[in-house]
């Protein structure tokens, strides 16, 4: 491991293997692979893996990750979500290099491996039908049985695996099989599938295949053909490697890589099941694949998330064998610690209402000086621009506000950020009772939100100039669904817990001047929390932020 990252990177059981066989000889260097299937877009669980895989590669001299697309179901792969998971891995901060592969590269060897098996009468060609084909496997309490057609001739097996390579059957017609065990106590190694028909063509290969290998044969020997030495998956996958072993076994492949499972990644408050993302992106549930309520990885890059947060977030739940729910929060608080250091200050009124300072100049304007950040001085400051009528959050002023209320009230003082001293005097009311203006004084001696005569104020408030405000959207996302692990209720469908507030969307929020010419960079709108302009609807003239994360856990208070 490099000496400039071995004490920042915490070690865990995958990487103390490593260790071992790089320092017995086992293996001269490391190469790992991250093999997405192109059936969607990646989410925060596929986030674990890209960083666990690539950030070995990173760590370890001469090591490499290769991006593999797992190809092998035209039915459901799409160059959408092959384009959208490659801009995914770059924007973690990882690159594979020249080490791009697809398992449709191997197609031809997956074939001739396979034929391979039936010379050895370790594969057959079946014709039950699916059904029968269930029936005979048995279930966890009885073994299988062998199927009419596993003492095929190799002969016979060879010409029926031609046939069915050149598209002579329809799909579900013939089955290639490994011949291993009916009664195997793992329910793998009962005669699995090697190949099924698919009369489709592929965005690779186009028409020249009317068969597709299986996940389960195409993995491992693809995994031996590119000489990957620690094939790293997650646990649900810890029965398959006997299956996975002994295919690399039977064919006698140049490299015969390690299987290690880890625990996924299980995130509470969503759900991981990329068949239940496609439901929700189908059913029209929510936005498309990058909304910004979803764990996907498009649609927290939408949101405002940063790569850098979710790599810490990594980097903090670490690499362990034990399944378990991960808290939001403490992705969030990895969230709250970048944006913090990270996020530019600004003053935004969400909920606006006018307060106007009756003794303000009617036509002055002041420029103002804020501070982008409070603990970054390189970030400097910005001019905020003051006049007679502001806006304030309507939150910010009580009627018979109660003794530890100290923001506006009537006859209360408060200090406007960066700012003055202002005093309530009186309310503006419509015919229906609602409030409509604040007014007030100020006090012109102190200016800069400081009094030299030694007096304080213990509330602070944030406002705009409403003569020089910017209007915009601001939508505010919470919780996608309403209950920790929606999956889990077996006896209701998830779908019901979706949370119907997950997101409120304002209409009329006012900004200060300066965010007329905002970047893509996270900003913090002061007292309000984190946010970020919209990478798809916000245009200059219609201005859209997303709020990416609340300033504290207002989750953990409601619980």
């Amino acid at each position: 491991m490099n000496d400039k990252t071995s004490e920042l990177i915490p070690s865990n059981f995958i990487r103390n293997i490593i260790d071992t066989d790089l320092a017995s000889g086992k293996h001269q260097t490391v190469v790992t692979r991250f093999p997405p299937e192109p059936n969607g877009y990646l989410h925060i669980g596929h986030a674990k893996s890209i960083c666990l895989n690539f950030g070995i590669s990173q760590d370890y001299p001469s090591a490499v990750c290769h991006l593999r697309f797992d190809d092998t179901n035209p039915g459901k792969e799409k160059s959408e979500y092959i384009d959208a998971i490659k801009e995914d891995v770059r924007w973690l901060g990882f690159d594979w290099g020249d080490n791009l592969h697809h398992t449709s590269d191997y197609f031809d060897q997956l074939y001739a491996y396979a034929v391979q098996l039936v010379k050895q009468d370790k594969a057959y060609v079946d014709s039950l039908s699916a059904e029968d084909i269930r029936l005979y496997r048995g279930n966890l309490t009885e073994a299988g049985k062998n199927s009419p057609h596993r003492n095929r001739s190799v002969k016979e097996n060879l010409d029926l695996l031609e046939r069915m390579k050149n598209g002579e059957f329809v799909e579900g017609e013939h089955l290639l099989r490994a011949k291993i065990d009916m009664a195997a106590a793992n329910m793998n190694m009962r005669d699995p599938a090697i190949y099924r028909i698919k009369n489709m063509s592929h965005p690779m290969t186009g028409d020249k295949w009317h068969i597709y290998p299986m996940y389960d044969f195409a993995h491992c020997v693809s995994d031996a053909i590119e000489g990957i030495t620690h094939s790293l998956c997650t646990l649900e996958f810890e029965d398959h490697r006997p299956l996975y072993d002994w295919f690399l076994e039977e064919l006698q492949t140049p490299a015969h890589p390690q299987q290690i499972e880890f625990s996924r990644l299980n995130l509470d408050y969503t759900i991981m099941s990329k068949r239940k993302l496609h439901e929700l992106v189908e059913g029209g549930y929510v936005n498309g694949w990058d909304d910004p309520r979803l764990p996907t990885l498009s649609g927290m890059r939408r949101r405002g998330y940063t790569a850098n947060a979710i790599r810490d977030f990594c980097s903090r739940i670490g690499v362990t064998k034990k399944n378990n729910i991960i808290e939001m929060s403490v992705l969030e608080n990895s969230l709250r610690e970048d944006l913090n250091a990270n996020a530019t200050r600004t003053l935004a009124v969400l909920d606006p209402i006018k307060l106007i300072i009756d003794n303000y100049p009617d036509d002055n304007e002041e420029v103002l000086s804020g501070i982008n950040h409070p603990k970054k001085p390189e970030f400097g400051t910005r001019d905020i621009l003051f006049s007679k009528e502001l806006y304030i959050e309507r939150s910010d002023y009580m009627e018979d506000a109660p003794k530890k209320f100290f923001r506006l009230t009537e006859g209360r003082e408060v200090r406007l950020r960066f700012a003055y001293y202002v005093t309530c005097t009186h309310v503006i009311k419509n015919s229906a009772g609602d409030i409509t203006e604040v007014h007030c004084t100020y006090d012109p001696e102190t200016r800069g939100g400081k009094s030299d005569d030694g007096r304080k104020v213990k509330g602070t408030i944030h406002w705009v100039s409403s003569k020089h405000s910017v209007e915009a959207e601001v939508r505010q996302y919470d919780r996608l669904f309403t209950i920790p692990d929606p999956a889990a209720e077996k006896e209701r469908d998830y779908k019901e817990f979706i949370n119907e507030q997950s997101v409120n969307v304002l209409k009329i929020c006012q900004l200060e001047a300066s965010m007329l010419n905002a970047s893509n960079n996270a900003y913090q709108f002061e007292r309000q929390g984190y946010f970020c302009q919209d990478s798809v609807d916000s245009t200059p003239n219609k201005l859209v932020f997303n709020r990416i994360v609340t300033l504290r856990d207002s989750w953990a208070k409601k619980s």
